[in-house]
């Protein structure tokens, strides 16, 4: 990286103890100023097809990308100036329909919900509506699936319905209702209609006796009245005599005292198929006909049951031989080949629905069978995807996760320099030292680390004495040869004026255990103009991370620089020794996170292993789990989240979510089969631009970028490299502290939830991701969008369902003549219970098949006591307060008076934050700090025998010329010094050795 020759591992000078020689190798504009190796490839390819996210294509970049090579283009750019962009983004397809399911909110509707006038407000609310409407739609969805679809498709048996099964020993057939050829008919409006025809009414004695032997069919088929004109037909008369009793027209109650019902005459059965209605069919299951439980004989004809079969195979009547036979083959099953093999047969069937058919076998319906298969294939399907994640979870935990960390054996071990990323803002002393301990103390190589510690702002922690940045600069041994740390310039994310802010760059070491480890403190101070403000230089989490990621991206593309960026550039080099392009992790974790010490060597062997692993995280433990009621509940939640969500999704190495306090990227990653050639990554033009947006103005923005900046720079990265891996490494581990009070867990989950629903919206429209169709990364995005937005229904449907099945259960065991296990089977919500007890019971044995400690199954049922405000009240109120973009609760601090730092505020001047190349900081520095160097020289030293001219590299491109595409960065050493006796040395690089 560096222009300087090496004497020597660490030395900067030449053998011969000659001024160092800066080696030109790259195109420098036609002049002779110093210049950096370059370090990257630039592969050519294409500009990404991918809808754009943030911006859209006709408007320059964010500001905070002035003079670095862009994404879009993939050139550097022509215009050095940031654009301050103040054109309204045009109305999109969200914002349009917002705005059409809004169509109801009027000025005095908005009014009502206390919504003032200013337009951002309003859109944003309408935004919060429209996501809200869509989430009850999809709440009334899972409804309708849940409890709404068997009785549209299959109704229950009541007076709206008409010829419905009902079972044949309901308490309405003994009650209200008599049987005619097995269906059901009001006793009332059958005794009606005799009264009608001059006909004696049926007594009560007879509700629930078969009435069919009362009537016939006429021979006359005319015939309408009461009577027939005609002769009648007798059905039994070919196979009983004349005087039998099968062949009158009267009923007999046995069982209620032998009470006779005869009319004058037998009834033309055309007065109950015409002029009155079934409401019900009687109904038996098989196992009834079969004899199960029972002593009755029963046959089926064509759907219809047939009672006393027993008595009729062994009385007297003039069946042949042949088909007493065959009528014996009838009983307890379906017969009905049987009655249509013969004439005679077919005769008796009619003799039978005449006087002993009592009901139909009972089947569903067209709707009640599809409603059955619709719950049933929902039901697998969800099912599937709980078990599938269960078992690719233990897949992962038991063969894969141990193998991702372990050195490969025969590889030649090596440690990748890393940067330490710590953000601060409020925290005590006591929390930023252990972090910083925790770090320094690992069995990394002090010498492989760099800690970067960012403090946001002039910041006076709640309880604390001393501000944040005074904190972090205390910590560490400042090296006196870099001097006093001066504010510098550079672009901040926010809107305004606010845009230009200044650090400090603190560089030293930090001392601790033995451990020297090389340290970089940067303070956002603010400028000049802010120096009285309530909280001056702070801009946020996401400006803190974009501060490094930027400086990265600059240095990998050999961009142009802002002051403080090349400050941190030679400080950086000056404290470790490499220049800063040599670091290709960085490791991120929170002002309050405990970093064990095996875990920064199990990250970073896992990304030495796979060169396609662009980012991981480890698992986040709680240091606080018995403070109260509130830690309580997050324990098992926490661990569940890591080995059930993570697992899961690191086999399919997409995991959706890297936490913020605890995760790894890659800076850049080794080209395969090209050595010495990398691709970027995190410091990717794409990534660093979309993150740098400061223009939000959508309610959308606003949530990915305000409230879960750390799971959209996941979303950024699976979006960008789909193809690569976001995994979880089971043996990194760290600590932290949780809230412990409700309205701070309020706080953090409304922006945790609220974060989740944007992102994965981002996520699934991304369609190559790992896999395909069910079986695809995109499917469980959606499927887990779709599981975050129901959670409140889900908690109310499921007391619905526990509801239900009581009720089941206490019917099933009042009524003795039933089996209340198969009652419960037929008649309760057992599909969906089956789903609910799966996903609530699989973590539990999960848990036993990882960690084998029982202490956390017990966490488990606190958890689940919890479920209230987990599935319910964290959601709803994270759901209404969708337009709240505030920390809330989480993070409070001294004379804070509300004001967020996203707020515009004052005009943006560019030109008070400088670019320039490395070579040109490089050479002013020079010129200032040279003896040899003439003061008024433009053109740097004079020439002599030893020094190389600068020019442009033989085969480079025109001196004023861009660059095309997007070039290669391959690292390489300086050219060599030149030799004794001034003779000039090779023009080509020397690759490393």
């Amino acid at each position: 990286m560096s222009g300087y020759p090496t004497n020597g591992p660490g030395a900067g000078y030449p053998q011969d103890g000659r001024r160092p020689v800066i080696i030109n190798a790259y195109p420098n504009n036609g002049s002779a100023l110093p210049k950096r190796n370059q370090t990257l490839t630039r592969p050519d390819r294409q500009p990404t097809l991918r809808r754009t996210l943030m911006r859209n294509e006709n408007r320059p970049p964010p500001a905070a990308r002035a003079g670095a090579t862009s994404g879009r283009t993939l050139n550097r750019p022509t215009n050095l100036m940031p654009i301050e962009d103040d054109e309204e983004e045009p109305t999109g397809c969200w914002t349009l329909s917002s705005r059409i399911l809004t169509f109801w909110a009027i000025g005095p509707v908005r009014a009502l919900f206390g919504v003032g006038k200013d337009k951002a407000i309003i859109q944003a609310w309408r935004e919060k509506m429209a996501l809200c409407i869509i989430i009850f739609f999809c709440w009334c969805l899972m409804g309708f699936f849940t409890v709404g679809l068997q009785p549209l498709l299959c109704p229950s048996n009541d007076d709206n319905v008409k010829d419905s099964f009902l079972e044949h020993d309901s308490d309405l057939f003994s009650s209200d209702l008599v049987l005619y050829k097995g269906r059901g008919y009001s006793l009332q409006a059958v005794n009606d209609m005799l009264t009608q025809n001059n006909q004696p009414k049926i007594p009560d004695e007879f509700a629930g006796k078969n009435i069919t032997p009362l009537f016939r069919k006429c021979a006359d088929s005319s015939s309408v009245g009461t009577m027939c004109n005609q002769k009648y037909k007798e059905p039994c008369a070919k196979i009983y005599d004349a005087s039998s009793a099968e062949n009158e027209c009267k009923i007999i109650s046995q069982d209620r005292g032998n009470k006779e019902y005869k009319p004058q005459n037998c009834l033309n059965e055309k007065l109950m198929e015409l002029k009155l209605v079934s409401k019900y069919r009687a109904s038996f299951k098989w196992d009834e006909i079969k004899g199960k439980g029972t002593t009755a004989s029963y046959t089926v004809f064509n759907g219809f049951v047939f009672e006393k079969m027993d008595t009729i195979v062994n009385e007297n009547n003039k069946l042949s031989p042949e088909a007493k036979k065959m009528l014996k083959h009838t009983l307890s099953t379906d017969g009905t080949r049987y009655f249509l093999a013969t004439e005679e047969m077919k005769n008796l069937s009619e003799c039978l629905i005449q006087n002993h058919a009592v009901g139909f076998v009972y089947k569903d319906s067209m709707g009640c069978g599809l409603s059955v298969i619709i719950t049933w294939i929902t039901t697998i399907a969800i099912l599937g995807v709980v078990l599938t994640r269960f078992v690719m979870a233990i897949v992962f935990s038991w063969f894969v996760s141990g193998k991702l960390a372990q050195p490969i054996p025969g590889n030649k071990i090596r440690d990748l320099h890393t940067i330490c990323l710590v953000t601060a803002y409020s925290e005590g002393e006591e929390g930023i030292r252990c972090t910083l301990n925790s770090l320094a103390t690992t069995t990394y190589p002090d010498k492989k680390q760099l800690l970067f510690v960012i403090a946001d702002g002039i910041i006076m922690g709640s309880g604390n004495d001393r501000s944040t940045p005074d904190i972090c600069v205390g910590m560490i041994v400042e090296d006196p040869k870099l001097g006093k740390a001066e504010p510098k310039s550079y672009f901040a994310i926010a809107d305004g004026s606010k845009q230009h802010n200044m650090a400090r760059a603190h560089a030293g070491y930090y001392i601790v255990d033995g451990h020297k480890v090389p340290s970089m403190v940067i303070v956002k101070c603010g400028t000049p103009a802010e120096a009285k403000a309530a909280k001056p230089g702070n801009r946020g989490k996401r400006d803190s991370q974009l501060l490094l990621m930027n400086f990265l991206s600059r240095v990998t593309f050999d961009d142009r620089m802002t002051p403080l960026d090349y400050d941190m550039f030679k400080k950086i080099k000056h404290i470790c020794g490499v220049t800063p392009d040599k670091f290709e992790i960085v490791l991120m974790v929170d002002a309050d996170t405990k970093v064990l010490p095996t875990s920064l060597s199990y990250m970073v062997t896992a990304m030495i292993n796979d060169p396609m692993i662009m980012g991981l995280c480890g698992e986040t433990r709680i240091a606080n789990k018995t403070t109260s009621w509130v830690t309580w509940i997050q324990v098992f939640e926490y661990y569940i989240s890591h080995h059930l969500g993570k697992c899961f999704e690191s086999l399919f190495g997409g995991v959706t979510c890297l936490p913020g306090c605890f995760c790894m990227y890659r800076i850049k990653a080794p080209k395969p089969g090209t050595p010495n050639t990398y691709v970027p990554v995190l410091a990717n033009p794409d990534i660093v631009e979309d993150y740098s947006e400061n223009v939000v103005d959508t309610l959308h923005k606003k949530n990915l970028l305000l409230l879960g900046e750390d799971r959209f720079l996941t979303t950024l990265m699976l979006r960008n490299f789909p193809k690569r891996k976001m995994v979880f490494i089971t043996q990194a581990l760290c600590k932290t502290i949780v809230p412990d009070e409700f309205k701070v867990l309020l706080s953090q989950r409304r922006r945790w939830i609220n974060s989740t629903v944007h992102n994965l919206m981002e996520l699934v429209l991304v369609r190559d991701l790992c896999g395909t169709f069910c079986f695809s990364m995109q499917f469980v995005v959606g499927m887990e969008l779709f599981g975050t937005s129901v959670l409140p229904a889900a908690i109310v449907f499921t007391v619905y369902l526990l509801i239900v099945l009581g009720k089941c259960i206490y019917d099933g065991t009042k009524n003795q003549e039933v089996d209340t296990l198969k009652y419960v089977w037929d008649n309760g919500p057992i599909a969906p219970l089956v789903m609910l007890f799966a996903v609530l019971g699989l973590p539990g044995i999960l848990v036993m098949l990882t960690t084998q400690k029982v202490i956390y199954v017990l966490w488990m049922f606190v958890y689940l006591l919890g479920l209230p405000v987990w599935n319910l009240v964290l959601p709803v109120y994270a759901f209404w307060h969708f337009d709240d973009f505030s920390w809330g609760e989480t993070r409070k601090v001294q004379g804070d008076n509300g004001d967020d730092h996203s707020k515009k505020e004052g005009k943006f001047d560019p030109s008070e934050v400088p670019l320039k190349r490395w070579h040109e900081y490089e050479k002013e520095s020079r010129v200032r700090e040279s003896p040899y160097i003439a003061p008024n020289s433009p053109y740097g030293p004079p020439q002599h025998s030893r020094s190389i001219p600068m020019g442009p590299r033989p085969g480079g491109p025109s001196p004023h010329m861009s660059p095309q595409g997007q070039r290669p960065f391959t690292p390489q050493s300086p050219g060599a010094a030149a030799r004794p006796g001034g003779a000039r040395p090779p023009m080509n690089n020397i690759p490393y050795h």
